[in-house]
């Protein structure tokens, strides 16, 4: 009886042995080659969002020997379910004929429809800015994929808001009607208690760019500032997607309201201000990552699945000035400055 107790439990401690050295054995490229990494971008490139995150995945990976192939869903611009599902067709048969090493994901779309299609396959796969949680895709307890959550500094933006224009009290929230921003809206509404002299109302999802138009000059006299947060669904008179640098030449052409969002890029085009999600800060931890599961063998199942926590304060001068606001020194001297509009340079 107790022999086989004890013959019991060596076969177990033996095979959990076997198996932490099955998942932490150190792989390798073929002699003399490299480590074969698809990258599949839920947009497109260029695009500062897109690019530095990618950039930063290679800095992650320095050093290693890899070959990279990269794969655009383009679905920011080809926005209906129609065409994600192709995308996402054309992107796993890009998976099969190329075999690649570990694929890398970044934004939601390509979790959606690819990721979630091979969970606990062998392949492994990182993923980086996904606002929705990881249970969202069953990710959650999978053995081979994992990633970087990308989560919205929201308080931190309305703060700086409310440097550069210390009166505004109540927010419009501008959202298009991507599934995407329903974590975010959840997010925001949780954290307005960090902020109680704000209101965040109305909540607007709007879908077309005629409609954009009318509410924004609605919003003149009803409200101190706009979040600007989901611009890229919107449709013109033919039912494609405006693109969002339109959308905000437009806003900053046409609104006298101060506003704000979370990323570097619409700064560039014209919101006034944005403590912004580091793109490179996503593809970087991401980037690192992928080195520990190619180069030292870890399992992606080791890593925790969590945001980056780094935001940068940005704010647009051209902006400020043509809305007459003088900028804080302060301000100023803690931030990145955009100088001019993008459509200017």
């Amino acid at each position: 009886m107790k022999t086989n107790r004890f013959s019991r439990s060596l076969s177990t401690c033996i095979a959990f042995v076997l198996l932490t050295l099955a998942a932490n054995v150190q792989s390798a490229p073929p002699p003399g080659g490299k480590f074969k990494v698809l990258h599949i971008m839920s947009y497109h490139s260029p695009w500062r969002w897109t690019d530095g995150q990618l950039e930063g995945f290679k800095e992650g990976l320095q050093g290693l020997p890899a070959e990279y192939k990269v794969f655009q869903m383009d679905t920011k611009r080809n926005s209906s379910p129609e065409a994600k599902e192709k995308m996402g067709r054309e992107a796993m048969a890009l998976i099969e004929q190329w075999k690649p090493d570990l694929v890398y994901t970044s934004d939601d779309d390509a979790q959606e429809y690819v990721a979630k299609h091979y969970i606990n396959k062998p392949l492994p796969f990182v993923f980086s800015g996904v606002n929705k949680a990881p249970g969202a895709y069953g990710f959650e307890g999978s053995r081979n994929v994992t990633g970087v959550l990308e989560q919205e500094h929201f308080v931190e933006s309305v703060r700086l808001l409310k440097r550069i224009v210390p009166g505004v009290r109540k927010i419009a929230v501008v959202l298009d009607d991507a599934p995407m921003w329903d974590p975010v809206e959840k997010r925001m509404r949780a954290a307005t208690k960090a902020l109680p002299d704000v209101e965040l109302e109305p909540w607007d999802t709007i879908l077309t760019f005629e409609e954009y138009k009318r509410r924004i000059k609605a919003y003149h006299g009803t409200v101190d500032a706009i979040a600007l947060i989901g611009i890229f669904n919107f449709k013109d008179e033919r039912g494609k997607n405006v693109p969002y640098q339109d959308v905000l030449k437009w806003t900053a052409e046409n609104s006298t309201l101060p506003d704000f969002g979370f990323w570097i890029d619409r700064v560039h085009f014209g919101t006034l201000a944005a403590v912004t999600v580091s793109e490179r800060e996503q593809g970087l931890a991401a980037g690192r990552i992928a080195r520990a599961i190619l180069a030292e063998g870890k399992a992606p199942s080791a890593f925790f699945m969590r945001p980056t926590v780094k935001g940068l304060p940005v704010v647009s001068l051209a902006r400020a000035n043509r809305l007459g606001i003088k900028i804080p020194s302060g301000v100023l001297l803690s931030a990145e400055v955009i100088q001019k509009f993008d459509w200017e340079q």
